[in-house]
């Protein structure tokens, strides 16, 4: 699995106020950290900065650059911004994060993203919004996406299709349609454009203490659908452990042996199953738990693990 440090994101207040007072050990430790964590890029999430862009992006890249090697992905919607990063890059090849379908995001972001030789994140989502069947993403892709890319000579191989992870609080029925959507990107196209998603998404304003478990079991279904690439949070060292779990086919604990066989159910088309599942086990039990929100077999509420098991 190719991770994306998502730790620098303006989300966090941390890193608002690091980046209030251009605090550069602050970005410099936690980018060593993500990467000696096992990033293999990193994700710059400065969020629009139109008042300072065009000098925070080329700051970040100085500050981040002197100490790791890795390429910078630049995810913001400040084109401006981003180009004045962009022309600081002197180690990895970056990545754009990101365009849409959007036309005025269409018509300039891949042509930047050419013009610097950068990898470029296109979501599947137009000026209508994010559709929810997988099949309507795919389209937007196949239609908007791809066609923009050999318009204009992009490679397939640097475009980077992102299907849009929603949060299973308030977005629930998304989260099925988003692995079949994964799963069908794969045949999109000879040779198919590789896949990423923003993991940590479907917890979003989930109660802290599920977040990490609804990540780690996303993940899961999400590899046996075919994904090999994500922006995700390198130090959940559970969360590392399921995909080595998965990559090693290590069955050695029964819940390495649940997480192979929700994976493989996926990837045979199949729906995992109870009898999948020792029901004496809590954390067995909580994990097939959380499979039914994520497959919106089971209405979610913030208290879903506390509920009575329901079988399918």
């Amino acid at each position: 699995m190719y991770i994306i440090g998502e730790n620098i994101h303006i989300i966090s207040q941390n890193v608002k106020e690091a980046l209030k007072a251009k605090d550069a050990h602050f970005f410099q430790a936690l980018a060593v950290r993500q990467v000696e964590a096992g990033a293999q890029a990193l994700d710059l999430n400065l969020g629009p900065r139109k008042a300072d862009g065009e000098e925070v992006f080329p700051w970040m890249v100085q500050t981040v650059e002197a100490v790791v090697d890795v390429p910078l992905s630049f995810d913001s919607t400040n084109i401006l911004g981003i180009e004045a990063g962009l022309k600081k890059v002197t180690k990895a090849r970056p990545i754009i994060n990101s365009t849409s379908a959007e036309p005025e995001r269409l018509e300039k972001v891949p042509w930047l993203a050419k013009q610097y030789n950068t990898r470029l994140v296109a979501l599947t989502m137009g000026k209508s919004g994010i559709p929810v069947a997988a099949d309507e993403r795919v389209t937007i892709a196949l239609e908007k996406l791809i066609p923009r890319a050999l318009e204009i000579d992009f490679p397939i191989a640097d475009l980077i299709i992102d299907p849009l992870v929603l949060t299973v609080s308030g977005c629930q029925e998304y989260c099925p349609e988003l692995i079949e959507a994964v799963r069908t990107l794969q045949y999109a196209w000879d040779p198919p454009p590789p896949i990423s998603v923003g993991l940590s998404n479907v917890s979003n304003a989930v109660p802290r203490p599920n977040r990490l478990l609804i990540n780690r079991v996303y993940c899961a279904l999400l590899m046996g659908a075919g994904l090999k690439m994500m922006i995700a949070d390198p130090f959940d060292a559970d969360l590392k452990e399921t995909i080595r779990l998965i990559e090693e086919r290590d069955d050695r604990t029964a819940v390495g042996r649940l997480y192979l066989q929700l994976h493989d159910r996926i990837a045979e088309m199949e729906s995992p199953l109870p009898a999948d599942v020792d029901m004496s086990d809590p954390e067995q039990v909580a994990i097939w738990k959380t499979v039914q929100i994520l497959l919106n077999q089971v209405i979610y509420a913030d208290a879903y693990l506390q509920q009575e098991m329901v079988s399918l």
